[in-house]
């Protein structure tokens, strides 16, 4: 882990003047930029990103919310974020509202500031961390206790946010012994979780490779 290894974002937009924007603006992610919606969903397919960024109109007359359930439904822990600047307020609330909707709007011309508020928030609030939340809260409400086997997964995937959050943008190696310690589980569990995320493509492949175990 020599280079910072950051979080994969999927631009779904046609204007060129509108990706050389996110290109600059978004520098440090990893940026895979498609021009229709049915791209899109090919692109979620080959390896899902870690954020959406979607425009409304795009390439061949394809309108961008009409994609949103199909991106939701290949992808339900990914957050959107759609961006346009045609949408009234209704059009807004609807794509913001029900079961596969996104988690912004934000309208053009783009404040960049805001977007890149908007991205950071999105990648470490939503998606992975909602679902982690969600069951949780499910399990608190059905009082399931510590070591049942529902809990167990639960536990395995708020470990891995957590050490996504740790390695994603780091330039260190993971310390398998102290990462155990922490955890408080064998090493061989630290080991899968980190292969679990790189296999997701949310951590590099060779993390396992530059493990450190001192």
């Amino acid at each position: 882990m020599n280079e910072p290894f950051s979080a994969s974002i999927l631009i779904v937009e046609d204007d060129p003047q509108q990706i050389r924007l996110y290109t600059q603006a978004l520098a440090g992610y990893r940026l895979t930029c498609v021009s229709h919606g049915t791209a899109a969903l090919a692109a979620i397919k080959k390896h899902p990103p870690d954020l959406i960024l979607l425009d409304n109109l795009l390439q061949n007359g394809e309108v961008g919310l009409d994609f949103l359930p199909r991106l939701k439904e290949a992808a339900a822990h990914v957050p959107v974020i759609v961006v346009s600047g045609t949408l009234d307020v209704r059009a807004q609330l609807a794509a913001l509202s029900g079961p596969r909707s996104a988690h912004y709007v934000i309208e053009k011309p783009v404040d960049i500031g805001e977007m890149e508020k908007t991205v950071e928030r999105a990648l470490n609030e939503c998606g992975f961390a909602e679902t982690v939340a969600a069951l949780r809260s499910m399990e608190n409400a059905e009082k399931i206790e510590a070591g049942d086997r529902e809990r167990l997964f639960t536990e395995r995937l708020a470990r891995q946010l957590e050490l996504l959050r740790r390695f994603r943008a780091a330039d260190h190696r993971p310390n398998i012994s102290e990462l155990a310690a922490e955890f408080k589980v064998d090493r061989k569990t630290i080991r899968r979780d980190l292969h679990d995320l790189a296999t997701r493509g949310q951590l590099p492949a060779g993390i396992l490779a530059a493990e450190s175990e001192a």
